[in-house]
């Protein structure tokens, strides 16, 4: 299979795993600081956060871990859509897979910064990744619906 072949598929776990990385770290993280409730799954952060003994930078990393798998799964929907769209609609494939790679190094980059950032200089180049990327599933979007217009 080369890179001629509609590779980009392959894009969509991958993406879905960069949303749902952030949740398995934010996972041992609680476990480490607090233990794990599994009766409520979804309150362990707020468990965190309201405890006193644990340091105020490590609560603020297990938000910052929460946040960046709401905004992958905020995310995931369009990028799905925008790589099924290009290849139903026959896009070429050397492009969208080169979109394709750019878009998921993008959502690494993004969950990196995100979850380590401490200072607003890094909380502004988090956006400039996001924004940087953002417009990649859009353009896949809107070729895609040119290209079925014109069949």
């Amino acid at each position: 299979m080369g890179f001629d072949s509609p590779l980009s598929l392959y894009s969509i776990p991958a993406v879905w795993l960069t949303a749902f990385a952030p949740i398995v770290l934010r996972t041992v993280a609680v476990k480490k600081v607090k233990g794990w409730n599994n009766v409520a799954p979804r309150n362990n952060t707020a468990r965190v956060s309201g405890d006193k003994n644990i340091p105020p930078d490590v609560i603020a990393r297990i938000q910052r871990m929460e946040a960046a798998h709401t905004n992958g799964n905020e995310n995931f929907p369009l990028w799905a859509a925008a790589v099924l769209a290009a290849n139903f609609a026959g896009l070429d494939n050397r492009r969208v897979n080169t979109l394709s790679i750019a878009y998921f190094l993008g959502r690494c980059l993004y969950n990196v910064i995100y979850i380590s950032q401490t200072t607003p200089a890094m909380a502004n180049l988090r956006s400039v990744v996001f924004f940087g990327i953002l417009p990649i599933p859009i353009y896949l979007l809107i070729a895609a619906a040119a290209k079925a217009a014109s069949l």
